[in-house]
């Protein structure tokens, strides 16, 4: 049976929804092949469903339709850097508002729902299928992060109105950093060992630990590189809300969970932290009459 001519605006996004599923096809093509087992086997067919997608709109618009290349060598980039799972719900939530498209074009094509369908409930299927160890130990990571930004930033600001010297300061903050990270660590070790999950204490412990030395590098950093220990300290609140900010939205994709939500009570805890601990530094001081 022939099918009806499609007005221009519906072949526009015929062809854009043909070019959102060839570059797919590509991205998922690009992940089977880097890694092997499940993974692998899940990806490919994903890979297999965005090809099949893209030729059923094909026979609508009766022309070839060129990936694009830039898309995939960024979500081929971040998957490497932040994971499969991320790069997947990060090109995954690119596509919400797609759904008001595919209903626009419904009464010259009956079968876009069907095929809308199709394709959301295939691809969440298949993505939660994916078995990703650093999404697995996200708990752990968190664990880590939070307690470093808080306890870190928090001690930084009582450290420089206490010290009132950039080096010092930092030299502080490492010591407390690296101490604090080898407690945090061991603590998630002993937390994984009583518990009933599937997950490696050392794995768990090991993703604490990375986790909150990274952050305590970072965050110490600006008392070293400058003299002014004011401005460091200000520097180092700066990048504490940046890694929030990325973090938080390394979460919220992976999680399913609001950004904004998540990275505010992060925010309003680490700086809240911070500004009492400040208090408490310049409090002491005056109290222990302290010179410097």
């Amino acid at each position: 049976m022939e099918k009806a001519a499609l007005t221009s605006e519906t072949l526009k996004m015929v062809k854009l929804f043909q070019k959102n599923e060839i570059t797919e096809y590509h991205v998922y093509s690009a992940l089977a092949q880097r890694v092997s087992g499940k993974n692998g086997e899940v990806l490919k067919k994903i890979a297999e469903d965005e090809n099949r997608h893209y030729h059923k709109w094909k026979t609508y618009s009766q022309v070839d339709v060129r990936p694009r290349k830039f898309a995939v060598f960024f979500y081929r980039f971040i998957s490497r850097v932040l994971g499969i799972t991320f790069a997947i719900k990060m090109m995954e939530k690119g596509e919400e508002k797609a759904e008001e498209n595919y209903a626009k074009i419904q009464p010259q094509i009956p079968e876009a729902e069907e095929i809308w369908k199709d394709e959301k409930q295939n691809e969440l299927m298949l993505v939660d299928m994916i078995d990703e160890e650093r999404i697995k130990y996200i708990s752990s990571m968190v664990l880590g992060l939070n307690d470093a930004l808080v306890e870190l930033t928090g001690a930084l600001a009582g450290f420089t109105l206490a010290f009132r010297n950039g080096r010092l300061i930092g030299l502080a903050g490492l010591i407390t950093g690296i101490a604090a990270t080898l407690s945090m660590a061991a603590s998630e070790y002993l937390s994984q060992k009583s518990e009933e999950e599937h997950k490696d204490p050392v794995k768990a412990a090991f993703y604490t630990g990375m986790t909150y030395i990274f952050a305590v590098i970072l965050l110490v950093f600006p008392f070293f590189a400058f003299p002014n220990y004011y401005f460091a300290l200000v520097l180092t609140l700066i990048i504490a809300i940046f890694i929030i900010l990325i973090f938080s939205r390394f979460v919220a994709v992976v999680k399913d969970i609001s950004f904004r939500k998540f990275f505010w009570e992060m925010v309003f805890i680490s700086m809240g932290v911070a500004l009492i601990s400040f208090i408490i530094g310049w409090v002491a001081r005056i109290l222990l009459n302290v010179q410097g």
